[in-house]
């Protein structure tokens, strides 16, 4: 596998990416340095001209793209970041600390990194009590990876599915004792299959709506348009497909999207979506492979 460089010496692109790869690449993010062959000054100028065009829109909140961005690197990509959302404290944030130091609940269910981020705010605030903790997928299992080394043992991370989905989470969650009880820390606009699912096993669901996403207020409209002329848009949420709807209304874009999973997909789909690709198994791994399997669509289209 080829590895980004900005040296002559780099190794030969692969046939399907050889397209993409005989452009510049020029990363529009405060998140990855630019070549050390490029000055500040001159990538700055470079990013932001309108002859810059990225082969991928990568879309989470700003500060939250650098991963994806790297691991797209590594196949010399060029990414353009337009966050599409972000994310505010939901209703029942504050409630969020004594609920956990005032209850002793079996599981605590996390089932998205953001959830994840706003739980362990909670949970430092409560004084670190003993919880267990049940994940959709090794990508929010992550956000864990830093507290378990200072919890003192007090946050088990014990759970995550088969398949990296709030549905089949909510099937196989194993039962603690006769009545397992349920934290559900949650997006005020996620849907009520987890809890659903996890009562009609007999489970006592607590849900929070601790957090929600918004579409971001301003678009760049330079940004925009070299958003518009990418071959493959990414989004980690139905949300942030929603958001960029909204953002092409006008448009007759057409091109690929590339989701995180099949919940994203699907509401892609029902939004009239109709190159959509997403992994079999969530996670940043086969995001990636879905990514560089819509680029070698395109290049198949322009054979």
């Amino acid at each position: 596998m080829a590895q980004f460089c900005v040296s002559p010496l780099c190794h030969a692109p692969s046939p399907r990416l050889q397209l993409h790869r005989q452009q510049q690449f020029f990363f529009l993010s405060q998140l990855i340095a630019p070549p050390s062959t490029y000055s500040n000054s001159s990538f700055t100028f470079a990013a932001s001209t309108s002859n810059f065009t990225p082969n991928v829109v990568v879309t989470r909140e700003r500060g939250k793209n650098a991963k994806l961005i790297t691991a797209l690197a590594k196949h010399e990509i060029s990414c353009l970041e337009l966050p599409l959302i972000e994310h505010l404290r939901g209703p029942d944030f504050d409630r969020l600390p004594c609920a956990l130091s005032d209850n002793a609940f079996d599981w605590v269910v996390i089932t998205s990194p953001e959830a994840g981020s706003v739980f362990l705010e909670a949970w430092r605030a409560a004084g670190m009590p003993r919880v267990r903790i049940g994940v959709v997928g090794s990508g929010t299992a992550s956000i864990f990876k830093e507290a378990l080394l200072s919890s003192n043992q007090s946050l088990d991370v014990a759970f995550a599915p088969s398949k990296a989905t709030g549905k089949v989470l909510a099937t196989e969650l194993p039962q603690i004792g006769n009545k397992t009880t349920i934290l559900y820390p949650a997006s005020a606009k996620a849907s009520n299959e987890i809890e659903e699912g996890l009562s009609s096993r007999g489970f006592e669901v607590t849900r929070m709506n601790t957090y929600t996403t918004v579409p971001v207020q301003h678009v760049d409209q330079m940004v925009l348009k070299q958003a518009l002329a990418a071959t493959v848009v990414t989004v980690a949420s139905p949300s942030a497909i929603r958001a960029w709807k909204n953002l092409i209304s006008d448009s007759d874009w057409s091109n690929s999207v590339a989701c995180i999973g099949e919940t994203t997909a699907a509401m892609a789909r029902r939004l009239g979506f109709r190159n959509v690709y997403y992994p079999a198994q969530p996670g940043l791994e086969g995001w990636v492979e879905s990514i560089l399997e819509a680029l070698g669509s395109y290049d198949e289209l322009l054979r």
